[in-house]
């Protein structure tokens, strides 16, 4: 490793952001075949899907303007991970580097755990134009 701070989902989770990026914010997807993998762009997000999503799937756990189970949402895109001051996040969130993008969201969204080991969120999802809803609606929630 580079710098003592950087652990290895760290590093993880930093490539994939700066894949995204490079790629044109596309993301890494799995492919036809057996290892195979093919760069995907993201489809468009839908924010009245979105909200209806987050409403749906997201609202058991998680408040716009209040921390839940999981933390508040208004203002997450741009915000350091494990960065809201008045939430008690898992020692693994707290000691990340990693900001909110849509490609640090669409990684979290798909499989927390590839982005931060050892994080506490037990949720996934699967289908890409849903987290790109998502995505959307919370880019809206400043």
């Amino acid at each position: 490793m580079f710098f003592p701070f950087m652990t290895s989902a760290f590093a993880r989770g930093l490539l994939l952001t700066l894949a995204g990026v490079l790629a044109g914010g596309g993301v890494l997807a799995q492919g036809i075949g057996a290892g195979a993998r093919e760069w995907r762009t993201p489809p468009a997000g839908d924010v009245q899907r979105g909200a209806a999503l987050y409403q749906a799937r997201c609202s058991a756990c998680h408040a716009v303007d209040s921390n839940k189970i999981g933390p508040a949402h208004r203002g997450v895109m741009g915000r350091r991970v494990g960065g809201l001051k008045a939430y008690n996040y898992s020692a693994e969130l707290a000691q990340s580097r990693l900001r909110w993008t849509p490609q640090t969201l669409n990684t979290w969204l798909e499989d927390p755990e590839a982005l931060v080991a050892g994080q506490r969120m037990g949720f996934q999802v699967e289908d890409m134009q849903e987290r790109a809803d998502l995505i959307a609606y919370l880019a809206t929630l400043k």
